[in-house]
């Protein structure tokens, strides 16, 4: 199979672009024409980053999961006739000793040249995608980027903005999950001992980037925040245009965590939006949530449903 250089213009002819995230918890396609219209959009849970942050490796079922969806994604590529494309795997692979592995497998499996991205650079793409359809008035935005293996902490006036600020943290809903919450449903004292993980680490973060004070309204995105919206509002199917720009409040962080924190893993399915691959680790995601906005004083956070993704789309077309 053909290698697409996913930074070389001329690469083939002007056809679909593409652009794929292989996060620790999720697998995400987005396709769009030339002019940047979206043209598919899919994500399967394939948690590739299971026991990363305890092992250090990358596990062999986890990998064969994660390629099986990208050779899934490549019948879509070929089937809307995409011509370039960006790959990136971003916090487990990062943190895996055997990463590279794995990034042999997705070249070969997509045919698209593959990146690690660093924290920093997950969260300028991600902050691209977030904030580009918000009017710069708005701004500056904090935007909170909650993977599963890290969280990403973003200030700017705007997508352009060459003094943004920005941080990765080594939290987040797998992450979390896997250190702390080890019973099911989790105890107090676990509940206790993963918040003041994560409040110590933003509360660290904060101080050492005090811009973050200055983001006047918040942006969460991935996917605990697209599925508290979507439990929110009682969905029980995916629509994005009820989850895009949708608003959470402390409040609605606050109720949804002691709801969920006192059942089971398979209990929480009964919820419209929540999906099965979530279950497990919602809690986790909800707490770095819920501490974001009690530390940086937020009440209200809006949902984007725009994130790496896009931006990863949107550096495609500025070549």
């Amino acid at each position: 199979m053909e290698l697409v250089n996913p930074r070389d213009a001329a690469s083939g002819p002007d056809g679909a672009i593409a652009a794929i995230d292989c996060g620790t918890n999720s697998t995400r396609l987005l396709i769009a024409d030339r002019a940047g219209k979206t043209l598919v959009r899919e994500m399967r849970i394939t948690r590739l980053g299971a026991g990363v942050d305890a092992d250090g490796v990358l596990a062999g079922d986890s990998i064969d999961r994660c390629v099986a969806t990208l050779e899934e994604y490549r019948a879509l590529m070929d089937t809307h006739g995409v011509t370039r494309g960006r790959l990136v795997a971003t916090s487990a692979v990062r943190d895996a000793a055997n990463g590279s592995v794995f990034m042999d497998r997705a070249r070969q499996a997509t045919g698209i040249q593959s990146e690690i991205l660093s924290g920093l650079e997950e969260g300028r793409t991600s902050l691209a995608g977030a904030v580009a359809d918000l009017a710069p008035t708005d701004g500056p935005f904090l935007v909170v980027d909650i993977g599963g293996g890290s969280t990403e902490l973003v200030v700017a006036r705007d997508a352009r903005d060459d003094h943004l600020d920005a941080v990765s943290l080594q939290m987040g809903c797998v992450r979390i999950s896997e250190r702390f919450l080890h019973s099911d449903p989790p105890t107090d004292d676990e509940l206790i001992a993963a918040r003041d993980e994560v409040v110590e680490q933003i509360s660290s973060a904060v101080v050492a980037h005090p811009r973050f004070r200055e983001g006047r309204r918040l942006v969460g995105l991935a996917g605990t925040v697209a599925t508290l919206s979507a439990m929110n509002q009682g969905l029980s199917d995916y629509d994005r245009d009820r989850i895009h720009h949708s608003e959470l409040t402390r409040e609605d962080v606050r109720t949804w965590l002691d709801r969920l924190a006192t059942m089971p893993a398979v209990s929480r399915l009964r919820f419209p939006g929540l999906d099965p691959g979530r279950e497990d680790v919602i809690l986790g995601g909800l707490l770095v949530l819920g501490v974001v906005m009690d530390v940086l004083g937020h009440t209200r956070c809006l949902v984007s449903e725009s994130d790496i993704l896009d931006g990863l789309i949107a550096s495609q077309l500025d070549n």
